[in-house]
């Protein structure tokens, strides 16, 4: 285990620090002039622990739901901290999970030509993935994570005590993120977390050591290609099918396991056309499944699939340009695939089987 782990970027190299079972150091994040952007259930939840951060005069509370990760509702956000007096030297502290995370770096990378900006992440899917890697994604109209910028925070607070309080499907989300990372990684760094599945929601040991394996892994990716132009573009497994997913539920599926589903997915697609030999989509089913088991029934409408991904940013004027693992040793990989009676008859197949 380690206490600190540091991530080298465009903008000089920040720092992840492990701060255990306990929280943050309260004192730390309210040094110098901050302003606070915060989930407003963390701060129901927290309200003793974080009595200073929420008395602070600049602090802003923000209800975590998708439809406020947008470019509409982020304007409000802004007028509030023009009028709370940010200037450039102050500090934008996030609170909070994958949406307050990509709100403040999109705030932070704008506001003023740039902010700098600190992150305490307290969803596991946001400690196990997305805290890393210089991105925010925000949504315009029904187009999700169609504007964004690259823009590391100068650093990161991970407590694992913000789990306590998260429910089974958050757990479940966020382990769909460490399960992408780790198949990226290779079939051998899958299997060994396979044989450690069923541990990962009661013991909190193993889950931190998955945590720590995860953005171990994704930092060889993201400090080679931080802007997402090469090899990084394979972290997106999973997540072009389940973006749609997400849209075709109106997000009732949590982000995690939706992605969870659409990595279920891209892999009977690539058997189906031949990119992968069939007993990896089997070797890989079973944890899949059992962690997305309870998201099974959801109703999805094959129409809006389709079409939220035709509106991928990844796609060419002609082709969907999807994440699939390939070959016999199932790497991932960046396809290009017309979206045409094939494949739309491809992905009812798996939806009629999703649903049997």
């Amino acid at each position: 285990m380690f206490e600190e782990l540091v991530i080298q970027s465009h903008k000089g190299a920040y720092t992840v620090i492990f701060d255990g079972e306990t929280l943050p150091n309260v004192t730390g994040l309210v040094e110098g002039v901050p302003h606070f952007l915060i989930d407003a259930n963390v701060a129901r939840l927290y309200a003793a622990e974080l009595a200073d951060v929420l008395a602070h005069p600049n602090c802003i509370t923000i209800e975590a739901v998708e439809s406020n990760k947008s470019l509409e509702k982020i304007i409000p956000i802004i007028e509030q901290l023009v009028q709370n007096k940010v200037r450039r030297d102050h500090t934008l502290v996030a609170i909070g999970g994958g949406i307050i995370q990509d709100i403040t770096c999109f705030i932070a990378s704008t506001l003023l030509r740039g902010v700098p900006w600190r992150f305490v992440p307290t969803t596991l899917l946001s400690q196990a993935d997305s805290c890393i890697g210089s991105k925010s994604s925000i949504n315009l109209g029904d187009t999700k994570n169609i504007l964004g910028t690259f823009n590391p925070p100068e650093k990161i607070y991970l407590c694992s005590a913000f789990l306590d309080t998260l429910d089974m499907k958050d757990i479940r989300s966020g382990i769909g993120e460490i399960i992408k990372v780790h198949a990226i990684d290779g079939a051998d760094s899958f299997d060994r977390l396979a044989l450690d599945f069923d541990r990962l929601t009661i013991d909190r040991e193993l889950l931190l050591k998955y945590i720590q394996s995860a953005l171990l892994i994704k930092q060889r990716f993201i400090e080679e290609d931080e802007f997402d132009r090469g090899i990084r573009n394979i972290f997106n497994y999973g997540h072009s099918f389940g973006h749609a997913i997400e849209s075709a539920t109106r997000y009732t599926v949590p982000h995690g396991i939706a992605v969870t589903i659409g990595m279920d997915m891209a892999n009977f697609i690539a058997v189906e056309r031949g990119f992968l030999p069939a007993e990896h989509f089997a070797r890989m089913h079973g944890v899949l499944h059992r962690n997305y088991e309870q998201y099974a029934d959801a109703s999805i409408d094959i129409d809006v699939l389709i079409a939220a991904l035709m509106k991928d940013k990844k796609n060419t004027s002609t082709t969907l340009g999807l994440i699939f693992p390939v070959g016999n040793r199932a790497e991932i990989q960046r396809v290009q695939v017309p979206p045409d009676d094939v494949f739309r008859s491809q992905c009812v197949d798996f939806l009629t089987r999703l649903a049997a």
